[in-house]
């Protein structure tokens, strides 16, 4: 068996109370946790824990893109239809494409948890080589969101928006991404 390619993955906790200490950012480890679990690649991340201000946003994703070659970046928080939730419209300012798909999956997994969901501005975009995902800001939602809706027994009703991040990212030239089928079934690229 081949080993895995290394899966370079930025993550960014978006927060102005969580980024000046105020209270403890929860996005970053629930993040981690979500992927360390569902991911069998050798995960590398590049974390920043910064405030929603859409200039600091901007340049961290254009960093986790351009600089640093994450061929995944997920960011976590500001995606609400408060003034200062700036995070989609610091994506969009920096992406090349638009996948609608995933910000629709995202709306459609939270409804079925949260009435609020229809608030929810999360987009998935390409940025050159880089995949890049707004999702919310609770662990639990974030959990929801990349794994989906299951029933009683367990079984999918509603597959979650990482089911078909390894074709997203084999599609600008990542790694190949294999999940734990079990925890996280996903759709592989076709060789």
């Amino acid at each position: 068996m081949t080993a895995l390619a290394p899966l370079k993955v930025g993550l960014v906790s978006i927060s102005d109370r969580a980024s000046k200490g105020i209270y403890q950012d929860l996005g970053l480890p629930g993040l981690k946790d979500w992927l360390s679990r569902a991911v069998l690649n050798p995960l590398d991340y590049y974390e920043h824990l910064i405030a929603d201000e859409q200039p600091l946003i901007e340049s961290t994703l254009k960093q986790l893109a351009d600089v640093d070659q994450c061929p995944l970046i997920l960011t976590t928080g500001g995606t609400g239809p408060y003034l200062r939730d700036v995070t989609p419209e610091a994506t969009l300012a920096v992406a090349d494409r638009v996948i609608p798909g995933f910000g629709e999956l995202m709306r459609q997994i939270s409804l079925h948890f949260t009435p609020t969901a229809i608030l929810s501005r999360q987009v998935g975009v390409l940025r050159g080589h880089s995949l890049i995902l707004n999702l919310p800001g609770k662990p639990s939602s974030i959990a929801e969101t990349l794994g989906g809706v299951k029933d009683e027994e367990g079984h999918t009703v509603i597959a979650g928006i990482f089911a078909s991040v390894p074709i997203a990212v084999d599609a600008v030239g990542g790694p190949l991404i294999q999940t734990d089928q079990t925890f996280s079934p996903s759709v592989a690229p076709k060789k």
